[in-house]
C-alpha cells in the first residue's frame, strides 16, 4: 500500500480551494474564461461582459494578486492573460460541462 505524504496532500488541497474560491464569484470566473480564449484589454473585457469599471479593476486585481492573471502594458493600455495553467485545465473543464453548444 502507498504511504500518504498528508502535508503535501494538505497543502494540495489548500491550493485548489484558494482557486475554487476565486472561480466561486461570476465575473470573476467569466473574465477567467474570456481571457483563457486569448490576451485581451481592460476595454475589450468591460465591453464584451458588462462589467463596470470599478468591479472589473477589482476583479482583475483579485486574479492578479492570486497570480491566475497576468498582465502586459502597451503604451496606456494593459493586457490580461491567463497565467496558471491549473486555472485553464478547469476553466475547460467548466466549458465542457456548461458551455459548450
Amino acid at each position: 500500500m502507498k504511504t500518504i505524504n498528508l502535508k503535501k496532500m494538505q497543502s494540495s488541497a489548500d491550493a485548489a480551494c484558494r482557486l475554487m474560491k476565486v472561480l466561486s464569484n461570476r465575473d470573476r470566473m467569466m473574465l477567467l474564461c474570456q481571457i483563457s480564449q486569448g490576451e485581451m484589454c481592460v476595454g475589450e473585457l468591460e465591453e464584451c461582459l458588462d462589467i463596470s469599471q470599478p468591479t472589473l479593476s477589482q476583479q482583475l486585481s483579485i486574479l492578479r494578486n492570486e497570480r491566475l492573471a497576468q498582465t502586459r502594458r502597451e503604451g496606456k493600455q494593459i493586457y490580461y492573460s491567463l497565467s496558471n495553467p491549473a486555472a485553464l485545465d478547469v476553466i475547460k473543464v467548466l466549458y465542457q460541462n456548461y458551455c459548450r453548444q
